[in-house]
Parts: structure tokens; C-alpha cells; sequence
């Protein structure tokens, strides 16, 4: 996607990104840099979240790289407190890590559902606890406040072998509606966004090998989403002025049936 916003709609915000350390989240990151956020980058990977900073400081960006685990409360808090201090009152952020590990129910995969439900969903919920007050103090405060989820549209769609990712994700998608009716009445807009494939790194930790050739085989035959497309559609959703709140936006390629 070519860049839609080419002034600098995010200047003076204060942005929190998790999963940052690879595809959406990474590309995500970059560009609310780009139009003037002051951007928090959180991961597990701390050489790749390096990697990331040194870019968008070379790009004329403000970073803040923290090594973390988004499915520990405590290092969610003292990335909260470290951002604080760096940068201020908090008021976007893209709940954006996540894991897809596809499987027959009956393989009885179970890390494998541990591990989606502690990142998908525990990580999700972490993020808002450490956030939530300041995005509330932003908007009270008369600016923009944005809590952004990453779903999926596994989320609303029923496909074989994605039942605990596909549960994770409607999990995100309909506690960001319900968010909303507390949220919104107090300034805060809640978002998600479902996108269709894309191309990142996320199918390489698929296991079952059905499930690689799937989406191996989508990778090769359709014309996928790439990580700026999302990142563009999360940067306009932060960028709509403050009284407008996109709350659900499923991006699919074109060529994508389901």
C-alpha cells in the first residue's frame, strides 16, 4: 500500500507498540515514527528490537526500545513505568503481539494452546492494564487516546485446524466491542483490525505440516497483504480527528475468498 497520510497526523503523540519486533507490529512501529509519534517498542527479541530502534532513529525518529514479555505482568509494568518517565502520558497504543500455531483439535497440541492463549489473550488484557489509565488521562486531558487490537479474521471466520488461534482472536475482536462502552464515554477510542494473510514471519511457526502447505500455498498464489498495509490502516485509524472512532476494519487482499 502506498502511504495514504503524508503529513505528520501523529505529531506529538505518545505510541506504544507490542510485538514490534518483527512484520505488522515492526512496520507499524516505523511508520507512526514517521509521522511524528514518539514511539515505545516492545518485544521479546531484544537484538531484533535494536535493530528496529537504530533504524527509526536514523530516519530523524524518537524510540524507545524495551526488551519485554508482554505475557509477564511485571515486565509490562516496568515498561509502562519506563515510558512514562522517557516519554510522558501514553496515549496510542497497538496491542499488536500475538502467535498463530495451527492444529488438529485431536493432536492435542496443548503448549501450543498455552502458548496462544497466554500471548493472545493474557498479553492482550496485560497491555491494557499497565495502559489503560494513562490513555484515559490523555483523553481527559482533551487529546486523542487510541487503544488499537490486532485481530484476525480467523476471528469471524470458521476454517479447520484454527479453532484456539481462531478463539484467541474472536476473544480480541469482541472484547474490544465491549471495551468501547466504558472507553468511549470517556474519550478513548477502541479499535481493531482484522486482516487476511499477510506476509510475515507469523505462518513459519506453524507446525502441523497441512497447515504450512496452506499457507505456503496462499503465500504463493494470492497477492497478500503486506505489513504496510496494516501499518497504514493502524496509522489512519490514529490519525481520523478525535471524535471518530473506526472500530472494526477487516483488510483482506483482493484476491483472498475467505
Amino acid at each position: 500500500m502506498s502511504a495514504v497520510l503524508t503529513t505528520t497526523t501523529l505529531q506529538g503523540r505518545v505510541a506504544v507498540v507490542t510485538g514490534a519486533s518483527s512484520g505488522i507490529g515492526e512496520t507499524t512501529a516505523e511508520r507512526l515514527a514517521a509521522l511524528g509519534a514518539k514511539v515505545a517498542v516492545l518485544a521479546r527479541r531484544k537484538d531484533e528490537l535494536q535493530a528496529l530502534a537504530e533504524r527509526i532513529t536514523a530516519a530523524g525518529g524518537t524510540v524507545l526500545a524495551l526488551p519485554t514479555d508482554v505475557t509477564s505482568r511485571e515486565e509490562m509494568a516496568a515498561a509502562a513505568e519506563a515510558v512514562q518517565r522517557q516519554f510522558g502520558t501514553v496515549d496510542l497504543v497497538f496491542a499488536n503481539a500475538g502467535v498463530q500455531l495451527i492444529s488438529e483439535i485431536d493432536a492435542l497440541r496443548v503448549d501450543d494452546w498455552q502458548t496462544q492463549i497466554d500471548l493472545n489473550i493474557k498479553g492482550v488484557m496485560n497491555t491494557i492494564e499497565v495502559f489503560v489509565h494513562s490513555l484515559e488521562a490523555a483523553a481527559a486531558a482533551g487529546g486523542p487516546a487510541d487503544l488499537i487490537t490486532t485481530s484476525s479474521i480467523a476471528a469471524t471466520r470458521v476454517l479447520p485446524k484454527f479453532s484456539v488461534y481462531s478463539a484467541t482472536k474472536a476473544y480480541v475482536s469482541h472484547l474490544t466491542r465491549l471495551l468501547r462502552t466504558e472507553l468511549g464515554a470517556k474519550g478513548v477510542r477502541v479499535a481493531t483490525v482484522e486482516p487476511g494473510m499477510v506476509d510475515t514471519e507469523l505462518p513459519d511457526h506453524v507446525t502441523d505440516p497441512d497447515a504450512s502447505r496452506l499457507m505456503a500455498d496462499l503465500l504463493r498464489d494470492v497477492d497478500c497483504l503486506q505489513p504496510a498495509d496494516v501499518a497504514e490502516t493502524v496509522a489512519f485509524v490514529a490519525s481520523v480527528p478525535k471524535h471518530v472512532n473506526l472500530t472494526e476494519i477487516t483488510v483482506l487482499p483482493t484476491a483472498q475468498a475467505v
